[in-house]
């Protein structure tokens, strides 16, 4: 089961950006971690501070992964082009967050992705990751391809 974790503006900073926030972990250092946790799913990751990127990204593994756990970043409450993507491609996506949006400035309240989405982890720091895995990982004897 082929997953891809999609990581977007700044996360590239993880361990190093606002560590009351998103803790002192970089993503690279836990990914093994989820890779060990996860023998049955074949793990990958992208991270770009680019919009484009991110959406050629969904586009060329939305038809041929079986998930797609992505971190829009800020992204999440801004653009419009994210979201059209999400609701384009086939593969299910399951939005993560690492602060829990609800507490943070309001702007931040509203996912234009979510609605696309197979559902949402927030608030659980790295963890938010392992707990979307989790679902997929559920969903392996249905096989998942389906659209949520």
């Amino acid at each position: 089961m082929d997953i891809l974790i999609i990581n977007g503006p700044n996360l590239n900073l993880l361990g190093r950006r606002e560590p009351g926030i998103y803790g002192t972990r970089s993503f690279e250092d836990f990914f093994p971690e989820l890779e060990s946790a996860f023998p049955g799913l074949t793990l990958s990751m992208f991270q770009s501070n680019h919009e484009g990127e991110l959406l050629d990204k969904l586009h060329e593994v939305g038809f041929t992964h079986h998930g797609i756990v992505l971190n829009a970043g800020a992204y999440t409450h801004t653009s419009l082009a994210l979201a059209d993507a999400v609701a384009g491609i086939a593969t299910p996506v399951v939005e993560v967050h690492l602060s829990n949006l609800a507490a943070r400035e309001e702007i931040r309240h509203k996912s234009l992705l979510g609605r696309h989405c197979a559902g949402c982890v927030s608030g659980f720091g790295l963890e938010s990751y392992r707990l979307a895995l989790h679902w997929f990982q559920a969903q392996q004897p249905k096989r998942v391809g389906f659209r949520v």
